[in-house]
């Protein structure tokens, strides 16, 4: 097996700044948290970086499991009598079973559905703590992005020669933010994912793919068109402000320009074009595929980023599926009869709960609910 590229990160990690991310170190045993401060009171973390990254982790770990008389639940060690080197493997394999073997059941990696996942270009997944702090590392080491807390930045001195892509995946409930290595800047909604090269390369546009909702704050660049890339449509622009909105299982993708210009195209139609002005909405209908332009209030479409969750002349059914991703609940609905009733209503996630959100609207249509987990049902 290779070495386990996840734990040589949490090692140059610590390495790094002499301190271990709370959410992995919350992972660890009571034995194994005791071996990681052996090694860091030992001085013996560079040692441990150096071995880890040449280690085979199935021959090791059985090898050591003979020798040591050890089970994967109990781990018992006499530091005075054990040789440095042993001090080194046991905890590097240790490891090696927290991050990856506990992790893995029948073949693939167990991700919780509400966690937010870095997809690097190898493949390999990483698990994103809104709350965290950590440092995004290729194979051979280099740092191409960070994070803190609710943003990722990719702003790096180093470049590079070819496109290489990493994609981040939101889960409901929960929203983010990517710093480009242009400088520029997406905030991505719930429900939503954005694929885009950890570098963009001089004589290429500027293109990511966007599933879902987010807004652009994009840098200026006239020699590189910014292109978004979505469900039947690209959006191009120089240098602008806009919301692209283009959720699977909506008909209509919608992009509202907030400030400069925008021109939308449909994908393999090249009649099919579009220029979009600052207050202007233009809407690509998946059915018949027509761009229409219409004068609309920015903030109704764009407020989602300060929590605001804005409804205009909105039909129920559409409600029940923006307030799912929102608060990432499942809502089963009861009462038909009012799913294409239009509501007008405004309310903050960071301020009311889906509870708070469903009794307001309770009053007006007269249901009443039931909320059980997740799940709520509407009667």
């Amino acid at each position: 097996m290779t070495p386990n590229f996840k734990l040589i990160n949490v090692l140059r990690k610590i390495t790094s700044d002499g301190h271990l991310d709370a959410s992995k170190m919350a992972s660890l045993s009571p034995e194994e948290k005791e071996l990681i401060e052996n090694l860091q009171s030992n001085d013996m973390l560079e040692e441990a970086l150096s071995y880890a990254e040449s280690i085979d982790v199935d021959e090791s770990w059985e090898e050591l499991k003979e020798e040591l008389n050890i089970n994967k639940k109990t781990v018992v060690i006499n530091w005075k009598k054990m040789l440095q080197y042993a001090a080194i493997v046991f905890c590097l394999l240790g490891l090696v079973y927290v991050f990856q073997y506990k992790n893995v059941k029948e073949g693939k990696i167990e991700i919780p559905s509400n966690a937010i996942q870095l997809v690097l270009e190898n493949g390999d997944i990483q698990v994103l703590n809104p709350n965290g702090k950590q440092q995004i590392i290729k194979k051979n080491g280099e740092v191409i992005a960070s994070q803190k807390e609710n943003e990722i930045n990719y702003r790096s001195a180093n470049a590079m020669n070819k496109l290489v892509y990493n994609e981040i995946k939101i889960p409901y409930g929960k929203t983010f933010k990517v710093m480009l290595s242009d400088g520029t800047s997406v905030n991505l909604n719930a429900g939503s994912s954005l694929k885009y090269p950890v570098q963009f390369i001089k004589g290429h546009n500027r293109e990511v793919v966007l599933e879902g909702e987010a807004f652009f704050d994009v840098a200026k660049d006239k020699t590189h068109p910014f292109v978004v890339k979505t469900r039947g449509v690209n959006v191009r622009v120089l240098g602008t402000k806009f919301n692209v909105s283009s959720y699977k299982e909506d008909s209509d993708i919608n992009t509202v320009l907030v400030e400069g210009s925008v021109s939308l195209s449909g994908l393999g139609n090249a009649d099919k074009k579009a220029m979009l002005t600052p207050g202007e909405k233009g809407s690509w209908n998946s059915k018949n595929t027509e761009i229409t332009i219409d004068k609309v209030d920015t903030r109704f479409y764009t407020e989602w980023i300060n929590g605001e969750i804005v409804f205009r002349k909105t039909a129920f059914r559409d409600i029940i599926i923006k307030l799912e991703r929102t608060y990432d609940v499942t809502i089963e609905n009861n009462r038909t009869d009012i799913l294409d009733k239009k509501f007008n209503a405004s309310f903050n996630k960071n301020i009311e709960s889906i509870e708070k959100v469903l009794e307001t609207m309770s009053k007006i249509q007269g249901f009443t609910y039931t909320k059980q987990g997740k799940l709520i049902k509407i009667n």
